[in-house]
């Protein structure tokens, strides 16, 4: 097997029984059989190391792949080739990539979701991670179709692909693409964005504010604009992962010191309908990965595992984010802060640890980047008479000059947006119930329903439309409040009404924090209010 990093990972002694239970199970049967006919174009698809890479038409033409990618639509037998086997990647390492979307550096704002959703909010970590893990299994299911002889067949190999056979190619395609494309265009904003809070807790006496620190941010990002492939970054942005599970480890022994100090009161039990729809959303934006996972399981060794893989990550995921946010609100009560590291104590401390993060976020920025520029140039710029304008690559590959402008022009896209709407956690918020409750909660039922309804059991299908229920209201009561909570933090105010101004921080920051008591009425002058903003 070629050598790959996340080989680490796999000889894990916790999950090896995890393992064993899923051999023999009723999934170990399951049979695949090559596609019918040739596929059509796929956005991307996952590589062995973590990855995404352009995927052109794979039919016929072997020398159309490259050499790490591997088409999910070869027949499994003993008889396949036998180096495009070993670019596949394992349960594990699959298990890897699925744990760092759903994982990932955002996990430092989740004690502050706890702050706006108290116990409900740890409940949503565990509610939405279940919902999320049965929607990613029926999106996979939604890839199938039994032939005659009752033989799964691998007929759909993406998320666009599925939308087009349930909707229509011109409708289903185009809604699915939007939608990926707001996802993946929001969280590079949310990188940025996050780069600037933590620069500024670390550095709290400067005279840069806000704005400033993510405009410098961003200009180490336009690197990105020349990106072809991630090859160069993998292997870095691997290691900053790694990190960044050690700063996690560190934040939660650092709690565990002061146990004696926990704030056990402070988490309520009650729902603030103000506050918390925004926790809600922040959760659900942490669990997509949606998009990803028909090409990760067309990737895989053995398919058959990708349900028991979807089971033990979404588990540990669960266990961790509850564990992890609970912890931390306890240590920092109501002073809990956005990014948790800016409540860590002495200011050296906090400079090292988010000054990593730092790193790990700019690293973590050309992934949905570089998606976001796949897909507009699938959709927009592949040459005639594919599309009406032209290839932003020349003949030898090599990027066009105004292509590479329109990719600067992205980037800096996401740093004015990063710029205009300098609110974190409610942002997270707006965004996971945005198109969050679409692509993890809404779409995947209707696809199933409308794919799969003749192979359902009625419990099946009351399910699916439960779910569907659940996406719809907690996406417009999301979107509403997080909507609401936007307008009156850009105005200086509380997110719960008829609590008067937010508390402003003279120095650099704006709004110190929307989960403040109401006691707190400091009304700031509209001058200063529109400088901090």
């Amino acid at each position: 097997m070629t050598s790959n990093p996340f080989a680490m990972f796999s000889p894990v002694a916790r999950m090896r029984t995890l393992y064993e239970s899923c051999k023999g199970s009723k999934d170990e049967t399951f049979q695949f059989a090559r596609f019918k006919g040739e596929s059509e174009t796929e956005l991307s698809t996952i590589q062995q190391n973590g990855t995404l890479s352009k995927r052109s038409s794979v039919a016929a033409d072997d020398t159309a792949i490259s050499n790490e990618a591997f088409p999910s639509d070869v027949k499994e037998d003993p008889g396949e080739d036998v180096r495009l086997h070993k670019d596949r990647i394992t349960e594990w390492q699959a298990g890897y990539n699925v744990t760092n979307a759903i994982q990932g550096m955002f996990i430092v704002t989740f004690p502050y979701a706890v702050l706006q959703g108290g116990y409900w909010a740890l409940f949503a970590m565990v509610f939405v991670a279940y919902i999320c893990c049965h929607t990613g299994k029926i999106l996979v299911e939604c890839l199938y179709e039994e032939d005659a002889n009752g033989v799964k067949q691998r007929v759909r190999n993406s998320y666009v692909q599925i939308a087009e056979d349930a909707w229509g190619k011109r409708f289903g395609a185009r809604i699915v693409n939007i939608a990926q494309f707001i996802e993946l265009l929001m969280t590079c904003i949310l990188y940025v964005l996050l780069c600037g809070d933590l620069i500024i807790g670390s550095f709290p006496n400067t005279k840069l504010n806000l704005s400033i620190w993510i405009f410098l941010s961003s200009l180490l990002l336009l690197p990105c604009a020349f990106l072809k492939n991630l090859r160069h970054v993998s292997w870095l942005s691997f290691w900053c992962t790694v990190a960044h599970m050690f700063i996690n480890a560190i934040i939660i022994i650092f709690c565990l010191t002061k146990a004696g100090d926990w704030h056990w009161s402070a988490v309520q039990i009650k729902i603030d309908i103000w506050t918390f729809p925004i926790s809600l959303g922040i959760v659900v934006f942490s669990y997509t990965s949606q998009i990803f996972l028909p090409s990760l399981e067309g990737n895989l060794v053995n398919r058959s595992k990708f349900n028991c893989m979807m089971h033990w990550t979404h588990i540990a995921a669960a266990a961790f984010k509850a564990l992890f946010s609970w912890i931390g609100f306890l240590t920092f009560g109501f002073d809990t802060q956005e990014v948790i590291t800016n409540n860590l104590p002495t200011q050296t401390f906090k400079a090292i640890v988010n000054l990593i993060l730092v790193i790990k976020a700019l690293l973590s920025y050309p992934l949905p980047y570089y998606a976001a520029v796949e897909l507009l140039e699938q959709a927009f710029f592949r040459g005639k008479p594919e599309t009406r304008l032209p290839s932003c690559f020349s003949g030898d590959n090599s990027l066009k000059f105004w292509a590479i402008i329109l990719r600067l022009m992205l980037v800096g896209l996401t740093t004015l947006f990063a710029i205009v709407i300098p609110h974190f956690s409610i942002l997270m918020g707006l965004i996971g119930s945005f198109t969050g409750c679409m692509l993890s909660f809404v779409w995947p039922c209707m696809f199933h329903l409308k794919l799969r309804r003749q192979k359902m059991s009625r419990l099946a299908i009351i399910g699916d439309v439960i779910i569907i229920l659940l996406g719809v209201i907690f996406g417009l009561v999301g979107m509403y409040y997080s909507g609401a909570a936007l307008i009156r933090a850009f105005q200086g105010e509380s997110v719960r009404p008829f609590q008067g101004h937010l508390a402003l921080n003279v120095t650099n920051r704006g709004p110190t924090d929307f989960g403040q008591q109401p006691d707190v009425l400091v009304k700031p002058k509209l001058e200063s209010a529109i400088v901090e903003h």
